[in-house]
């Protein structure tokens, strides 16, 4: 399954658009900000395939009848640049718990890389519907194998992944590594660098965010 944002027309389109631009990236506030607004509706989306159950509801006048969400997904994010994501998934799955990775680009001598885990810090995912949210989805690599290290350890009920903007290569990467995997993306881009950066994309989403890393 693929959803893909910004193929119907929505206001989410002028979320995607600020991202993108030069101009308004310079306001960093801003560009969290519009990560957090395209992951809530994300979230939103996901919440269409969730298991509900029905359920009663006592108002001051009487009894309503409610579908409810079945369980509480458990939302993932690989630090540091999905972070303004994951918190806009927080907002919609609020009773949610979430887990952190730790993964980065080793980049070797001649400009390929290697993805390195150092760390996941997650509850407990047997049987558990896992989304996993990181902004851009360049090659994939790293999702997945951040998610085949959780799928190592645990066996999911469902596993939904996210992202801003995708690479066509990314999203065929995971597809083919991950065929359980859904994917919600805001945008798929068409193009890599050579460096494995997403073009036009919008840039190093962490450092925009958060400031340039040494």
């Amino acid at each position: 399954m693929l959803f893909v944002l910004n193929r119907s027309n929505s206001v989410c389109n002028r979320y995607l658009a600020e991202m993108r631009d030069i101009d308004v990236q310079q306001d960093r506030m801003r560009f969290r900000r519009n990560q957090e607004r395209i992951g809530e509706v994300l979230a939103y989306e996901i919440s269409k395939e969730l298991l509900y159950t029905e359920a009663e509801v006592q108002t001051p006048l009487g009894t309503a009848q409610v579908n409810l969400p079945a369980e509480h997904p458990v939302l993932c994010t690989i630090l540091r640049a999905g972070l303004p994501l994951h918190q806009g998934f927080m907002n919609v799955f609020d009773r949610s718990p979430s887990g952190f990775v730790t993964a980065y680009r080793k980049v070797n001598k001649n400009g390929t890389f290697i993805i390195k885990i150092e760390h996941i810090s997650a509850p407990d995912l047997q049987g558990r519907t896992l989304i996993l949210c990181d902004t851009m989805l360049a090659t994939g690599q790293s999702v997945v194998q951040v998610c085949k290290e959780i799928m190592g350890q645990y066996e999911l009920a469902d596993l939904h992944i996210a992202a801003v903007i995708a690479s066509s290569e990314g999203v065929e990467h995971v597809r083919a590594n991950l065929p359980m995997a859904k994917l919600w993306i805001g945008a798929i881009d068409e193009e890599m660098t050579t460096r494995s950066y997403i073009v036009p994309g919008l840039g190093d989403a962490g450092d925009l965010s958060f400031g340039e890393k040494i």
